[in-house]
């Protein structure tokens, strides 16, 4: 027995008590099943179903089941009645009043009649709607729909609804969707995971090749047979990208188990990166917050990588002589920048709880919380370009105003840190500007012009002893 229930209420009036417990919206009653001894007050059926609960403004009022007859579409509230062991109506608080000045009871039950008594008055028990204890003679039915008169089913018991799960999950298989991996291809996955992680590989290339063999997996291939996985990247819509890293991910797996195999033709296609403007990447600066706002400003004046500013420590930036050296990723070369009096400002500014800048900050939830301002900023301003902007395109357009403003790709190359300069040519055709347009100073002592050097202009000429340099806009 639950606890909170009467022990001395019958079986059929404890399990109406129970069902009433239910959560707002849930219907739990189960297709032709008798809910206890209430019936349509419109045609007498028992065949109800719950249609919600109904709640009162009153302060402490509980809520009121709802019901909907499969009959004929009524729909009427439980009455909140005090129900005695002897099934009999309890004595009414005003004697010889009808039965709608029967004493309340604070829990839901089953409404038990009288043998002599009809069904329920016609009409609905408006003593939900507020703390009135009066019933109502007058007909107020409040909506009827036609359709819910036919027979059907509305929801199943749990045997059903796992028999129905299971047809689903079949039949989702059956169109060569998905399949399960086994356990013992799941024990090889594991196996290949700590090869790579003793061949000395990345954290995330292990986490990219594992993730991209088991989708080989789930699309019905056998790793063990080259065909069989051919087979299963021909069938997908992947692009040529997709395509490359799952075969690199095999190729790598193939290394492990000593196979080989013929790779298929991927055809990939070079996609030059956009390059937003400078207003756009300030604004995306300006709204974000706290470190979030330290690591995209970071990104714009260095050009590093996601990972590589995420790695930072506090004993890599040298606040005297403001520069930030930065630990290289993916095989490239170490760098050291020079910070603006900003970026210092806003770094000092920050709590030094531990050695780390930004962790422990996760990478992943750092971008995740950069996609939801970049997509709010982009429908606030009315810009849909923001929403090309990823944390790889900060270095995309460094990389692109260092040689639109040098033209010196052996520079780039230094930037980025890319030891292979074919890895930098392609920046080379990312500047399209429609006109030079530049801004020009002059200074007449040395102060001055090394002022200039510090703001990034270039020096140009000398003409009667001035010098002047100039800046792009």
């Amino acid at each position: 027995m639950a606890a909170g229930e009467s022990p001395g209420l019958p079986q059929s009036v404890r399990g109406a008590t129970r069902q009433s417990g239910l959560k707002s919206g849930k219907r739990a009653a189960r297709s032709g099943r008798s809910q206890g001894s209430i019936r349509c007050p419109e045609c007498g059926s028992e065949r109800l179903w719950r249609d919600g609960l109904r709640y009162s403004k009153a302060e402490g009022a509980k809520p009121i089941q709802r019901w909907l007859c499969r009959s004929c579409g009524y729909r009427f509230s439980q009455p909140n009645i005090k129900v005695n062991v002897s099934s009999e109506i309890p004595e009414a608080l005003n004697p010889g009043n009808d039965v709608g000045n029967l004493r309340i009871r604070g829990f839901k039950a089953a409404f038990q009649e009288k043998p002599d008594s009809p069904s329920f008055c016609r009409g609905e028990y408006v003593a939900s709607h507020g703390p009135s204890t009066s019933f109502t003679s007058a007909a107020k039915p409040l909506k009827a729909f036609p359709c819910y008169n036919s027979n059907r089913r509305v929801c199943a018991s749990k045997r059903e609804a796992k028999n129905l799960a299971a047809a689903l999950k079949s039949e989702k298989r059956a169109a060569g969707a998905t399949t399960p991996i086994q356990p013992e291809m799941r024990a090889k996955l594991i196996e290949f995971l700590w090869w790579m992680k003793k061949q000395g590989y990345a954290e995330s290339t292990i986490t990219g090749r594992v993730k991209a063999l088991e989708v080989l997996c789930r699309r019905g291939a056998n790793l063990y047979d080259p065909e069989s996985v051919k087979e299963a990247i021909a069938k997908q819509g992947w692009s040529e990208g997709r395509k490359a890293s799952i075969v690199k991910a095999y190729n790598c797996w193939l290394r492990m188990v000593g196979g080989s195999w013929t790779p298929p033709i991927i055809r990939e296609v070079e996609k030059l990166p956009f390059i937003p403007t400078e207003q756009e990447l300030d604004s995306l600066i300006a709204a974000s917050g706290g470190k979030l706002a330290v690591f995209l400003q970071l990104l714009k004046e260095t050009g590093m990588r996601a990972g590589e500013a995420w790695s930072l420590k506090w004993t890599d930036i040298d606040f005297e002589a403001g520069m930030v050296r930065v630990t290289p990723e993916k095989g490239s070369s170490a760098r050291c920048f020079k910070l603006s009096s900003r970026l210092l400002a806003m770094l000092n500014r920050m709590e030094r709880k531990s050695e780390w800048i930004f962790k422990p900050w996760q990478l992943k939830n750092m971008r995740r919380t950069y996609q939801r301002i970049r997509n709010r900023l982009a429908i606030q301003l009315c810009n849909p370009r923001l929403k090309q902007i990823t944390l790889h395109t900060f270095r995309h357009w460094k990389a692109t105003m260092e040689y639109a403003k040098t033209k010196d790709i052996l520079h780039v190359m230094k930037v980025l840190g890319h030891k292979n300069i074919k890895n930098t040519l392609r920046y080379t055709q990312l500047v399209h500007f429609k006109e030079d347009e530049f801004v020009c100073k002059a200074a007449r002592t040395v102060q001055e012009a090394a002022q200039l050097i510090e703001a990034g202009f270039e020096y140009v000429c000398e003409v009667d002893g001035v010098k002047l340099s100039r800046k792009r806009k």
